[in-house]
């Protein structure tokens, strides 16, 4: 078990001296693949009322977008654990071919059933994109220019999926629902030649290595009941709950299950040994409170905007911009201080602290907040929340060291994908239920508009439309304040992490 926990790397200057040529010859054969893997994750939403339109089967149309998460979880440790093993630059290919694979059998399916599965195949190829791509900026870059590397990164992470929702509404629109996968080919094609740039470099396979089988079959045990316990869970339905609570528990036997398989054998699928690292698990922690704010907080603002008449859909555009826009720009800015400094978790620790301030004000504010100051309160939160993932994957891969950079990365992905499930879920959860719980009327009212636009207050006089209003926005604040929480608990894990400085 020993084995498998590495001593930190041997950090650099502070920059190479090729280092122009080493950014042109690398970040775009990783930035693109991330691009496509994390755009997929919510380009398809804007396209779900044109696929029902064209396809029927309302009851199943969350599951074309449940199916891709559920694939990209699973994948991420699995390619991160066999890249270190057989080459992360091979794995790549073979997680690009996926990708496309499924993209091409999203095109042509004849039913929504058949979407969600070819989705499930592609978030097996996306999964691999996402934590490979973050395994081969260490593979190539020094510890300490990963910093402003993995800040690039972040920034088109977010980017990317802030992006998705409006490609997707445009493609629906003018090119017809099955452009939004088609898109993805010749994407794919350029990172298929932007791939083969890269040095192939072989991997640390040694004599008797044997995939962990039954590590991953309980892995998979436990990540899928957990996920579809979490989308049972949102509906707030008394079966569904029932449902949610069987699979939950199945999901903490499974888990229970696979820390005794990954304790007890030399090559584990998710190195438990490395992981349980005070400054390793603290850092995934950050990655699952990082990631649970950030995604309920892009899915759910539109939802906002629109249920509280704040802004039309190209303002909604322009709040998912700006948070893109102040993320990456964060990102970029908090890599280049790394990479100059060496200094890590104190980026995160303020930055964290100020997203809570920053939550708590959106919350406390959440009834008379007009769209202009929405969107200075959300650019901050941006800024503030660009601290956190491109120092939480410097930390871990350098404490993983070289030969275990993949299964590194695929650990701080599959932390941030399950937050990015709870978050998503929680929000939705808290808000619904403090509306209905507050007033039936207003949660029906709220439905109703989501249904149908702001037509439904028409035959409201003022008065009761206000009251209405304000009890929608109660849910909200108390949503909002959830993932203050989130941020707080962040906060608190960056100041306990001991790795300051590399």
């Amino acid at each position: 078990m020993s084995s498998s926990v590495r001593e930190p790397e041997v950090v650099s200057g502070p920059f190479p001296p090729a280092s122009g040529r080493v950014f042109l010859r690398v970040f775009p054969s990783v930035m693109l693949p991330m691009f496509m893997a994390m755009g997929d994750q919510t380009i398809v939403a804007s396209a779900l009322p044109a696929i029902a339109g064209a396809l029927g089967e309302v009851e199943r149309i969350s599951w074309i977008v449940v199916a891709y998460l559920l694939g990209a979880t699973i994948a991420a440790p699995v390619y991160g654990y066999l890249g270190d093993s057989f080459g992360r630059r091979r794995l790549m290919f073979v997680a690009l071919a996926v990708f496309t694979l499924g993209a091409v059998l999203n095109a042509l399916a004849p039913s929504v059933t058949m979407i969600a599965a070819s989705r499930f195949l592609q978030g097996l190829g996306g999964g691999g994109l996402m934590s490979l791509s973050q395994a081969l900026i260490g593979e190539v870059i020094p510890p300490r220019q990963r910093g402003q590397y993995q800040g690039y990164l972040a920034g088109v992470a977010v980017t990317a999926a802030a992006f998705g929702p409006v490609a997707g509404a445009f493609l629906a629109e003018h090119f017809g629902w099955r452009a939004v996968f088609l898109i993805n080919i010749p994407t794919a094609c350029l990172a298929f030649v932007l791939l083969a740039r890269l040095q192939a470099r072989p991997g640390a396979r040694k004599e008797g290595w044997n995939f962990d089988g039954k590590g991953l079959f309980f892995f998979v045990g436990f990540i899928v009941p957990l996920l579809l316990a979490l989308e049972q869970a949102r509906r707030l339905d008394p079966a569904g709950l029932q449902i949610a609570a069987g699979l939950a528990a199945f999901a903490l036997v499974s888990l229970a299950l696979l820390i005794r398989q990954e304790r007890r054998i030399a090559s584990p699928l998710l190195p438990v040994a490395l992981m349980s690292q005070r400054a390793i698990w603290t850092a995934q922690a950050m990655a699952v409170c990082h990631g649970a704010t950030l995604v309920a907080m892009v899915a759910f603002t539109p939802l906002y905007l629109r249920v509280m008449g704040l802004g039309s859909s190209a303002e909604v555009g322009y709040a998912l911009l700006t948070v893109s826009a102040g993320v990456g720009f964060a990102s970029m800015i908090t890599g280049r201080i790394v990479t100059r400094t060496g200094l890590t978790m104190i980026l995160p620790s303020f930055g964290s602290m100020a997203t809570t301030g920053l939550f708590v004000y959106l919350s406390l504010n959440a009834a008379h907040m007009q769209f202009r100051e929405l969107l200075i309160c959300i650019g901050l939160i941006a800024l503030s929340m660009g601290t956190v993932m491109g120092v939480i994957q410097v930390t871990v891969q350098t404490l993983a060291g070289r030969r275990m950079l993949g299964a590194a990365a695929g650990s701080v992905q599959l932390a941030r994908s399950v937050g990015a499930s709870f978050g998503t879920a929680l929000f939705g959860t808290v808000l619904f239920a403090t509306i209905s719980a507050t007033d039936p009327a207003a949660g029906r009212l709220f439905v109703e508009i989501l249904q149908t636009g702001a037509g439904a207050l028409a035959s409201l006089d003022e008065a009761r439309k206000a009251v209405l209003l304000g009890e929608i926005a109660g849910g909200f604040r108390a949503a909002f304040l959830m993932l203050a929480v989130f941020t707080a608990c962040g906060a608190t894990l960056a100041w306990l992490n001991p790795s300051r400085r590399i």
